[in-house]
């Protein structure tokens, strides 16, 4: 798909690069979106860039009240941020609407941003928020808000030579309250069919300051600029809430696609306006039993109901690792088709030199080129989970993994489950077996490993964490009952182990 394959270790390097080869590069982080679309043509670089081996860009700092998050920041490392959660809850909320573990491993908020389909569910309550982009080359570097930042769908002002090296914006105060709302068909790996942000300021009990966004319904986020002017020195009343709501559904003009019709959007913004706004105004104790996670220094204290459904310890499927890959090498490596450069790297603790691979997925590496044909490719676009892996210790989706990006990695796949010399099986397999949970089998490996890691992050996981961890696993079976029973019993079989 791609003819040369970069990774930096310096910042300046990856400036370099993409000032010599301009519009024939992208950079690459994640890659959950850019590899889609490439597969698609929607995009054909010849040149990537990646920039995951490059230190200290995936730092969340909180600075004279103002948030600064760098371009390797994935959407877990957001929703694991208590600082985010409590100070920046509508994107905390987003990143953890976004997709499903293994994409939140990989995938980063700069990337959701650079990608710019109106669809993307991060970019509508940092809109909301006010934030904005700091922009490097070369040439120097630039800071842009939103507004001027995006220019319609999958457009953006970026240039061929710049990357985007921050998003600032400030964090929220004590008399603020936020949440993002995602409207989708399943509750998982959904694209938005429509999604709203809410930040609203009070004094007392009357408003103060609004700021109403949604997503998906025109080319860019729009916000909603009469409903908020309607908002500001009103009571938080139902009478106000609702008016706001029809207000809300005349901001946007959406087009009707195959996921849902102009009309029905438009009142999905009335009603998810509604929504966000009750749960702002709805006192927290009518809160159940198990609710969101104590918050420090008063923020978010005395909120409504938003956070009501936050959950205390999620499922994120990066064992002890918190989320972050190790660089893994000391300068900069190139692997091109012309040159076939080795990938030398680590699969189930044995050492590879493939060649030949240089401009592949790292799924179709391991099948063609190592012959570990246990991960499955099922849509090859992160969406069923076949082909899970562990990258340096956090699962991911192969398919979505360029090969280069397993130089000097550590990877295990589903045959590096069973361990000792008879090959003695992970719980998590065993229980399969005991449990029936093994159908036509063909999604099974994608199954136990999300299931082998989060036990490994949670050795006696609840029902909910189960659900969580396996939520970018599709069974087409549908057989999801004994595949949950199953993982329930591997936590039993491991702790009797």
């Amino acid at each position: 798909m791609w003819e040369r394959y970069y990774a930096p270790t310096k910042l300046d390097e990856a400036l370099l690069l993409l000032a010599h080869h301009q519009d024939e590069a992208r950079v690459i982080a994640g890659g959950t979106d850019l590899l889609i679309e490439m597969e698609r043509k929607l995009r054909t670089p010849r040149v990537l860039i990646d920039i995951t081996r490059i230190p200290g860009l995936d730092e969340i700092r909180l600075q004279d009240s103002v948030f600064h998050i760098g371009p390797l920041v994935t959407h877990n490392q957001a929703v694991a941020s208590l600082l985010l959660v409590e100070r920046a809850y509508p994107l905390a909320r987003a990143c953890w609407e976004v997709g499903a573990p293994q994409i939140r491993n990989r995938g980063t908020i700069a990337g959701n941003l650079i990608t710019a389909s109106p669809a993307n569910d991060t970019i509508t309550p940092l809109w909301a928020l006010g934030a904005s982009v700091t922009l490097k080359s070369t040439r120097g570097k630039r800071t842009l808000p939103f507004e001027q930042f995006f220019k319609g769908v999958r457009k953006t002002a970026l240039q061929p030579d710049e990357m985007l090296i921050d998003i600032s914006f400030p964090a929220m105060s004590v008399n603020e309250r936020g949440t993002f709302i995602k409207l989708g068909l399943r509750k998982t790996q959904a694209i938005s069919l429509v999604n709203a942000s809410a930040v609203v300021g009070f004094e007392g009990d009357i408003v103060h300051t609004a700021r109403i966004t949604f997503g998906s319904v025109a080319p860019t986020i729009v916000r909603a600029l009469e409903a908020e002017s309607f908002l500001v020195g009103r009571q938080f009343s139902e009478e106000t809430i609702r008016g706001a709501g029809e207000l809300a559904s005349r901001a946007v003009h959406p087009i009707g696609d195959i996921r849902s019709p102009a009309d029905y959007r438009a009142d999905m913004v009335r009603v998810l306006t509604t929504r966000a706004l009750r749960q702002l105004r709805d006192p927290q104790d009518t809160l159940t039993p198990g609710g969101p996670p104590p918050l420090h220094g008063g923020y978010g204290q005395g909120c409504g109901t938003e956070r009501s459904d936050w959950p205390k310890n999620p499922a994120m499927l990066w064992g002890k690792t918190g989320g972050r890959f190790p660089s893994g090498i000391s300068s900069m490596t190139a692997h091109t088709v012309e040159g076939d450069e080795p990938i030398h790297t680590t699969v189930n603790g044995q050492s590879y030199t493939v060649r030949g691979a240089n401009d592949k997925t790292l799924l179709h590496m391991l099948r063609e080129d190592i012959g570990l044909t246990g991960t499955k490719e099922g849509c090859a676009e992160g969406e069923c989970g076949a082909c899970t892996v562990y990258l340096d210790g956090i699962a991911v989706m192969a398919c979505l993994v360029p090969a280069p990006r397993a130089y000097n990695s550590h990877i295990v796949t589903i045959e590096g489950l069973a361990s000792g010399e008879r090959g003695k099986l992970h719980p998590v397999q065993q229980a399969f077996i005991d449990r029936d949970a093994i159908q036509c089998g063909y999604c099974t490996p994608g199954f136990i490993m999300a299931g082998a890691k989060l036990l490994e992050e949670f050795p006696q996981p609840d029902r909910q964490q189960i659900e969580q961890g396996i939520g970018g696993n599709l069974c087409r079976c549908t057989g999801y009952v004994n595949i949950v029973r199953a993982i329930e019993h591997a936590a039993t079989l491991a702790s009797n182990d």
